[in-house]
């Protein structure tokens, strides 16, 4: 008897959890912390990117938008919109880990913040102008739960809203618990979307070296694509498009 979606999605959003509770426990304490120059460095140029990514579609300010960010963690991007010009109480997010959202919620007590599974999103149709996701996909090894969560980030968003994607474009060898997002397949998940997008991001083990050495030698780098990790996109939603019916409901 074929799985359920509820069942599959729900089984994919289990194994995440399971993942992040161990990498919680096995990461090197001070690996991501703000204090290193390489976490600097990545955290400065990805904002670069998504701002002149948004600039391009005159998406900024963002005051005015309703913004959802699916896979929100502590709300750390969210808390980035406020500085783009987005309001406190018109931003919303969701996130498997419970501890993650609590904390979400206490920095950002205004937010319509949930614990949930991004392939069952709890927002009313075309509620939103622009969905965000920040290497949600790379995490979801599932490719029908993949689905799942690109038809309800369709779903949520306005017609002639927008989608911000930003994920990693190529497999990391040491890890099989991710997957890479290529170009075309994001471009499938998110049908009749125009897509704008390009690969940034310098790779991550040559910017461990070279950040600490040169910060503007490794921001020359990461102009030439082919040494960039990550993809980042803009897609647009057709303004005519039909109402999109929920990709799962229980």
């Amino acid at each position: 008897m074929p799985e359920e979606p509820q069942d599959r999605a729900a089984r994919e959003a289990e194994r995440i959890r399971s993942e992040y509770a161990r990498r919680a426990r096995s990461d090197e304490p001070g690996y991501y912390s703000v204090r290193r120059p390489v976490n600097q460095f990545f955290r400065a140029q990805t904002i670069r990117a998504c701002l002149a990514a948004l600039d391009r579609h005159s998406l900024l300010p963002l005051t005015g938008k309703r913004i959802l960010d699916v896979g929100c963690r502590q709300g750390n991007w969210l808390l980035e919109f406020l500085y783009w010009g987005a309001e406190p109480d018109m931003l919303a997010g969701i996130d498997l880990a419970v501890p993650e959202i609590e904390e979400a919620r206490r920095r950002l007590p205004a937010a319509d913040l949930h614990t949930g599974d991004a392939a069952r999103l709890p927002f009313a149709d075309a509620s939103f102008d622009l969905v965000t996701q920040f290497v949600v996909f790379t995490s979801v090894l599932d490719q029908e739960v993949r689905r799942q969560i690109a038809a309800e980030m369709l779903r949520v968003v306005k017609p002639g809203g927008h989608i911000l994607s930003y994920d990693f474009t190529v497999n990391n060898p040491n890890n099989p618990n991710v997957r890479r997002l290529a170009p075309g397949e994001l471009a499938s998940l998110f049908p009749g979307c125009a897509v704008d997008g390009r690969r940034v991001t310098l790779a991550p083990p040559l910017a461990r070296r070279l950040v600490p050495v040169s910060w503007p030698i490794a921001v020359a780098l990461e102009s030439i694509p082919f040494l960039c990790t990550h993809y980042l996109a803009v897609l647009r939603t057709p303004t005519d498009r039909p109402p999109a019916r929920a990709a799962v409901r229980t």
